[in-house]
């Protein structure tokens, strides 16, 4: 009797080597880089450019926050429809942006156009980081999607932990370069960044989608408020941090090395929760990488004046728990668009949407509300005053992580 061959067992597919997703953390290297630290460094590099005061300044920023605020549905539009496209509009928008951010910190000689110059730069530069924004994180949908199980984890890992790098060099780089020389270097990092993820704009075969269509799906509408309440947090102390740190606590030479205390921890937290996520799964993960948080921002309250190791322990601590917030959460987003198919640019579009809402609201409830209380930056406060910078520094966020750590646990759905 012959004895029938056994069908021949396909082979698994080769997981990506290391290589191939470290270039997703250059990319959002570069992305980090003109994000958050422009914020800090344009202000006071146009402070004292001749014809353009502090008042006009902050007008402009306002507005140019509104208007990076609201055009992401546009943006989220267009990306969905120049899919077939993606690569050469990548391109294009890189070199808009690095254009842009030279143009912001060319030498004062060079500037003919004052504020103008200043609101036109900085618009070309948001509107171009914006949109590369979302092309990323929608075009890493399908790139994990082809990773296999835990993919979405995997790419997030390497995602943040390259944007928060980023973050942390932007931030240093100024410093030591020269805002000229920075601009100039992240020129020189654009086509690299480029080069790095050359063959990774697929775009998408799917029908574009319209941004609201997607509201109609109750697991993003979940996700979206999962993500404005986790994100408010984060927002609260960003806006407050110099504040806390020079009035509160009294330590303002000390405020450069807690932020960048704060995001390097972040930085190596991230891969390190990404695994833990992959093993553990990514809820009960993020759940505890939640109550870590509110724990370190509850233990704030007791701190006073000169309290400098026990705040940066708290930074430590706070870092490393946004790390999970940073890799987890968008993951569970894109495993959720994955699963539906179709319309990733326009549900990142949504997700970049809630994460600038959170920031324009803390700014917009914050600040009026120290105001009110009494607070003037860099003078002597009334005691009232500094306990409400305490309580909505520490306190608020503290609220908030557990309100968002209830949701978590509420909130159903199908893990990546």
């Amino acid at each position: 009797m012959i004895t029938p061959a056994a069908p021949p067992v396909a082979a698994p597919l080769p997981q990506p080597g290391q290589a191939a997703l470290a270039r997703w953390s250059v990319f959002a290297a570069l992305l980090a880089a003109a994000g958050l630290p422009i914020y800090i460094h344009a202000p006071g590099a146009w402070a004292a450019v001749p014809g353009v005061g502090l008042g006009a300044l902050g007008v402009v920023l306002a507005v140019l926050r509104l208007v990076d605020v609201v055009q992401d549905p546009a943006l989220g539009w267009l990306a969905e429809r120049t899919r077939a496209h993606r690569a050469p509009m990548v391109a294009g928008a890189a070199v808009l942006m690095a254009a842009a951010l030279l143009a912001l910190f060319a030498p004062v000689g060079w500037v003919r156009g004052g504020l103008w110059w200043f609101a036109g730069s900085m618009l070309v530069l948001f509107s171009a980081w914006s949109f590369l924004t979302i092309v990323f994180y929608a075009e890493g949908v399908a790139a994990a999607a082809r990773l296999g199980p835990g993919g979405h984890l995997r790419l997030a890992g390497w995602r943040e932990g390259g944007a928060l790098l980023g973050v942390a060099l932007a931030a240093v780089a100024p410093l030591v370069l020269g805002l000229t020389g920075f601009a100039l270097a992240f020129a020189a990092l654009v086509p690299l960044a480029l080069w790095a993820m050359r063959g990774a704009w697929a775009g998408s075969a799917a029908p574009p989608v319209a941004i609201w269509a997607l509201l109609g799906d109750g697991g993003i509408r979940r996700l979206l408020v999962l993500a404005l309440v986790n994100g408010a947090p984060v927002a609260v102390s960003s806006t407050l941090f110099l504040f806390f740190v020079e009035d509160g606590l009294q330590v303002a030479a000390a405020a450069g090395p807690l932020l960048l205390l704060f995001f390097v921890a972040a930085g190596l937290a991230a891969p390190v929760w990404a695994a833990l996520a992959r093993r553990h799964g990514p809820r009960p993960v993020l759940a505890a990488a939640m109550a870590l948080s509110a724990l370190a921002f509850a233990g704030v309250l007791a701190l006073g004046p000169g309290d400098l190791w026990p705040f940066a322990l708290v930074c430590l601590i706070t870092g490393a728990a946004t790390g999970a917030d940073l890799v987890i959460l968008p993951a569970l987003f894109a495993a959720h668009l994955a699963r539906r198919g179709t319309g990733e640019a326009a549900g990142f579009a949504l997700w970049s949407l809630a994460s600038k809402a959170t920031l324009a609201a803390a700014a917009l409830v914050l600040l009026p509300a120290l105001q009110s209380a009494g607070f003037a930056p860099g003078t002597t406060n009334p005691p009232e005053a500094l306990r409400l910078l305490g309580w909505l520094y520490a306190g608020l966020p503290c609220a908030l992580k557990l309100g968002a750590l209830a949701l978590l646990m509420t909130t159903g759905g199908k893990d990546d």
